[in-house]
């Protein structure tokens, strides 16, 4: 039921929307059908001019960017006063000649560097030491522990698919009905997909830290 200010001037327009309440592909396809020729999603209040990379996925071809809260409110506030706003969207370029030349200067050193180290490590003899050992230990005792957290597949009438109190902070997408879910001994859930990874490389809850090797 949303519905856009639509400027009569414009042949063309992008919807401006604020993130929040439903998935990134839902926000982009419904502003699609409103006839919006993009959208522009701004963050959360609180977080300044932080963004965060968007999963949407079934959007076809709509060009879609976010934007900072604070640049987002600047948006709103001229376009609720009247204000005529004219926003163009384009991929970023590099402004510096000089620019290219140490890029390419920096591959090549990088390069050599790989290809010194790949050498060395590959006629270095290969015995695990005790610190190598330990990490290995480490990493089996994850993916035991991890086996051990409790699954489970949402369904309708939930709590946890109410899209106001709870998202997928790992993927930043809201749960949907058949979605398996990973709870944590802190109580915290989350995709099992987006979970399970992110605990092998970290091992702890990506919300309070907690360590799923000490509880």
């Amino acid at each position: 039921m949303t519905n856009f200010s639509r400027p009569e001037r414009a042949d063309s327009w992008l919807a401006l929307i604020e993130r929040g309440g439903c998935t990134f592909t839902h926000k982009i396809n419904v502003a699609a059908e409103k006839g919006a020729n993009g959208v522009i999603i701004y963050n959360y209040p609180g977080t300044g001019n932080k963004v965060f990379p968007m999963s949407h996925q079934g959007t076809e071809n709509m060009v879609a960017v976010m934007i900072g809260n604070l640049k987002g409110m600047e948006l709103l506030h001229l376009i609720q006063k009247g204000f005529y706003v004219t926003i163009i969207i384009e991929v970023g370029r590099m402004h510096m000649p000089w620019l290219s030349h140490y890029v390419m200067s920096l591959f090549t050193f990088l390069a050599a560097t790989v290809a010194y180290l790949f050498l060395y490590c590959a006629w270095r003899p290969r015995v695990p030491n005790s610190s190598t050992r330990r990490r290995r230990q480490i990493k089996a005792d994850v993916k035991k522990a991890i086996g051990q957290l409790q699954l489970q597949v949402l369904k309708e009438g939930d709590k946890e698919l109410d899209p106001d109190e709870n998202n997928c902070v790992v993927c930043f997408d809201i749960y949907k009905p058949q979605d398996v879910v990973r709870i944590l001994t802190c109580k915290h859930f989350f995709h099992k997909a987006c979970i399970d990874p992110w605990l092998l490389a970290h091992r702890t809850c990506p919300m309070c830290k907690c360590d799923i090797l000490k509880t």
